[in-house]
């Protein structure tokens, strides 16, 4: 959003979650972990809503997700920008 105050991660993951939720619900065929990627989705793009993620929620919302549908080639591309968005926040803490 031009003028905004909003964080260029925030804005370019609501983008990429925004585009593999499309992908996803216009995909044709159905898979067993389907419906764990949408809820992983939903949830990203919950957190994208308050402007600041958790980095450990995210990365772990990344890996639910490429779990679930990472052998969907149709979907490659938008896991991808996912996973790039989510890269911009860094990495998490150490232990």
């Amino acid at each position: 959003m031009a003028g905004s105050d909003e964080d260029p991660r925030v804005a370019a993951l609501r983008t990429a979650v925004s585009r593999l939720r499309r992908e996803l619900a216009a995909h044709p065929a159905e898979f067993p972990d389907r419906g764990i990627a949408e809820d992983e989705l939903a949830s990203l793009a919950a957190m994208v809503i308050t402007g600041s993620p958790e980095i450990p929620r995210l990365r772990r919302s990344l890996l639910l997700i490429a779990g679930a549908i990472g052998s969907v080639s149709a979907l490659a591309r938008g896991l991808s920008d996912v996973r790039t968005a989510v890269e911009l926040f860094g990495s998490p803490p150490r232990r």
